[in-house]
């Protein structure tokens, strides 16, 4: 609901449920999306809180997919999940869980969720944030999540940085939330993101060079060689390590951010899950008029193979991702075999 309180210059601006309800969007989705903004204002606080609650000291542990999982990650998960058993999920696939759980096999739609994205920045007071996609129910729950992320509803992503903030796509639009401090509503700041043009700049992590293929290498010379090199621009560099930031900066001020497979064992299909990295990223920037790609097929065209399949991924400005896609034409793929033809079609499970 409005806020008589919301005065100049914030006074044209509506809370989270308002715009949806305004919008006319689907009410089960709106639902969901309500639902996780519930539990996001809660995480927020116990981040911000965390070295003085002490919640951040607790010993790490190893998740099922073999990554580090921190207590944070657990106090995320078990937010998020206790939001979304109240919504009408049918099924919900987390980060930091094995397989689906099924919540209510009768409701419409299914969440796929990486609770606390980043948690290993915490420590450096960096950007983190939860990343979220919404999909109708198929036949069952387990196989919903194997459906390309074309069959996305809607999906998002909160950062939990020096403000806490919604980046959310639904019905072929992105828009901006920001959490006001006081009212503790999620306020919209900025209705119909486009990703900004021609923007010269680059995210890769470049102490993992000697690790690419020739294909990403090349790009990375071509961009640094500037002005005088092929591109024929000085580029920027960023790297942030944190999914939601990248992803934010670039909603913002435009450029493509890649993390491609490479050699590394446990990185030869990619580092980033499909499902509720991949798909959800991909989303957001197509529908703000940007694209994202494997470097060799669409990312909302891949279908998973398991619940937790990794993917490359490069997303941006349209024009900058092509660039990288066409340095991949007619070039055999050295490591990554996540968007073969076969599962750019279709699933092993469909």
């Amino acid at each position: 609901m409005n806020h008589p309180s919301l005065n100049h210059p914030m006074d044209h601006h509506q809370t989270l449920q308002a715009h949806l309800a305004s919008q006319g969007a689907d009410a089960d989705c709106a639902a969901v999306i309500e639902a996780l903004a519930d539990a996001a204002r809660e995480l927020a606080r116990q981040i911000a809180i965390a070295p003085l609650s002490g919640v951040d000291e607790g010993a790490a542990t190893v998740n099922t997919d073999g990554d580090i999982q921190k207590a944070l990650d657990i106090v995320a998960d078990n937010l998020m999940r206790e939001a979304l058993r109240r919504a009408p999920v049918a099924g919900i696939l987390s980060e930091e869980g094995d397989r689906p759980e099924t919540v209510n096999e009768a409701a419409p739609l299914c969440v796929a969720i990486d609770p606390l994205d980043g948690s290993s920045n915490l420590q450096n007071n960096i950007s983190v944030g939860t990343i979220f996609s919404i999909r109708p129910r198929g036949r069952d729950v387990l196989s919903t999540f194997f459906e390309p992320g074309t069959a996305q509803r809607a999906a998002g992503f909160f950062v939990y940085g020096p403000q806490t903030c919604l980046v959310l796509a639904i019905d072929h639009r992105v828009d901006l939330y920001v959490l006001h401090p006081t009212l503790h509503e999620f306020i919209l700041a900025k209705s119909g993101i486009r990703i900004p043009q021609d923007t010269p700049e680059f995210a890769i992590n470049a102490s993992n060079r000697r690790h690419w293929s020739g294909t990403v290498r090349n790009y990375v010379d071509e961009c640094l060689s500037g002005a005088a090199g092929p591109r024929g621009r000085d580029f920027n560099m960023r790297w942030i390590a944190s999914l939601v930031a990248e992803a934010y900066r670039i909603l913002m001020r435009g450029g493509v951010f890649l993390y491609p497979a490479d050699s590394r064992p446990g990185y030869r299909e990619g580092r980033l899950r499909l499902v509720y990295e991949a798909h959800p990223m991909a989303l957001i920037m197509e529908w703000a008029g940007g694209s994202a790609s494997s470097g060799r097929a669409r990312i909302l065209e891949l279908s998973a193979r398991s619940p937790h399949q990794r993917a490359p991924l490069i997303m941006g400005d349209v024009r900058l991702v092509r660039d990288v896609d066409q340095l991949h034409e007619g070039v055999e793929p050295l490591f990554e075999t996540s968007d073969a033809p076969l599962f750019a079609r279709r699933g092993l499970f469909r």
